[in-house]
């Protein structure tokens, strides 16, 4: 990718090119010694026009004519630096002037954070006008000019950054947040989502949750929001309110996902089970008759919450339909003493109700609930349950039927409701272990 972009570079400075620079991220992330998909050229002394002709023998997507930018494959953009004039609500509300004569400090200012506003040409000259290596080496996100405040996005571009850089946010920036909170329903719930599923892409998830507590975005979130001040009892939970809680919970669930070497899907619902697993505290906390707090019936009351949560962000309906049931669940192996072994029987409808989810999901975020505690110890309370998951090869999805439609026809039961009656008691014997093979259905299915 990087000797592509230069033989682009070589090809517009021989147009007569001013000057040709990888910009923004990829900037940051090599400075940082982090892998980057993406190579942004920015182009100075070229219109966008005398651009695409040099590089009429390439493979070039104009689909960012207007924007003054054009593709080349799937991962190096080219653009001309722009002047941009807000004119009313929302992140999309700008006028854009390609100006291939700005000088790049100009350039840089609207940029969103000093970080991302680093230049590098293909000798390894670094542009820096606003000192973003200094707070890469500070870890500090910090607002490049007062335009950070005319797009209400780069808040949450903000909160993603932090989980995954691990970087605090600087105070004036932080005020410049406060100032343009009003404008949070500008935002497509596109953009919303997209910048939260970057989130949970994070190793210091709890930084971007901390981030939006710092900035009252996170009133914009009232499931969150909400378990802010809602106690523990400290015995269990001496690390603080729920919502503390529930930020060292995703930080351990990161780990743990790191750890186990899950897909990018699988990280994606882990975080978001992480993020509101406990949602339904805020509902349920009360003290009880000795005078301690608990909250019964949370994990259930916190499956309508996650469901609302994640509709109001625009998740994909994937995501909706996995994460509610691991909230559903994630306290059920505290109905076993922790020394002793979960029954076929139980471990088989739990795959079931968990699905779409599966036991391997389930399992990783007991896991982080129980890490997320400090100074309490860290460690897996459902080590065992897994290990019978495993045995039944039901980790990863429920049982399937051994019964099927077609064994009934052949005993001249036609499909109708009185099929779907037996299909369904055999599918619940099965899961009660009351056969496992196709002989003991067929013999279970002789009984009725």
């Amino acid at each position: 990718m990087f000797e592509q972009a230069r033989q682009i570079a070589d090809k517009l400075r021989r147009a007569g090119a001013r000057d040709c620079l990888m910009v923004g991220g990829y900037v940051r992330d090599r400075l940082m010694g982090i892998d980057s998909k993406d190579i942004d050229l920015e182009v100075y002394g070229l219109s966008y026009r005398q651009i695409v002709n040099a590089l009429r023998d390439l493979r070039v997507d104009l689909v960012g004519k207007s924007f003054g930018i054009l593709k080349i494959g799937p991962h190096i953009d080219v653009s001309i630096p722009r002047r941009e004039r807000k004119q009313g609500a929302g992140h999309r509300a700008f006028a854009i002037e390609p100006d291939p004569d700005m000088t790049y400090r100009e350039a840089a200012s609207r940029r969103d954070f000093t970080i991302n506003s680093i230049a590098m040409d293909f000798e390894g000259r670094i542009i820096d006008p606003y000192d973003g290596q200094g707070d890469i080496r500070r870890k500090l996100l910090r607002a490049t000019s007062a335009a950070f405040k005319e797009d209400p996005l780069r808040v949450l571009r903000g909160m993603q950054f932090a989980s995954r850089l691990g970087f605090e946010m600087a105070a004036d920036t932080v005020q410049m947040c406060r100032e343009i909170s009003g404008e949070f329903a500008d935002l497509s719930r596109e953009r919303i989502y997209d910048e939260w599923a970057k989130w949970t892409r994070g190793d210091y998830p709890a930084k971007g949750l901390s981030l939006l507590q710092d900035t009252g975005w996170l009133d914009h979130f009232p499931a969150l929001a909400n378990m802010a001040g809602t106690p523990q009892d400290p015995v269990w939970h001496p690390e603080g309110d729920v919502f503390v809680h529930t930020a060292l919970v995703c930080d351990a669930a990161a780990k743990i996902a790191n750890r186990r070497g899950f897909s990018p899907e699988e990280r994606l619902q882990l975080m978001f089970a992480a993020l509101l697993h406990d949602a339904g505290k805020a509902v349920t906390t009360e003290k009880n008759a000795q005078g301690r707090w608990v909250s019964p019936g949370h994990a259930g009351e916190g499956v309508p919450i996650a469901r609302r949560f994640l509709r109001a962000l625009g998740a994909p309906g994937r995501i909706i339909d996995t994460v509610p049931p691991l909230v559903a669940e994630h306290m059920v192996h505290i109905s076993l003493p922790a020394d002793q072994e979960p029954g076929i029987r139980l471990i088989r409808r739990l795959a079931n109700r968990l699905t779409p989810a599966n036991i391997r999901l389930w399992a990783a975020l007991c896991e982080a609930d129980y890490s997320g505690r400090p100074p309490l110890p860290a460690g897996n309370p459902v080590a065992h349950w897994e290990e019978v998951a495993q045995q039944q090869e039901v980790e990863n999805t429920r049982p399937g039927p051994l019964l099927l439609g077609r064994h009934l026809i052949d005993r001249g039961i036609a499909p109708g409701p009185e099929m779907g009656r037996l299909l369904k008691a055999a599918y619940e014997a099965q899961l009660d272990g009351a056969f496992d093979d196709l002989e003991g259905a067929l013999a279970w299915l002789n009984q009725q």
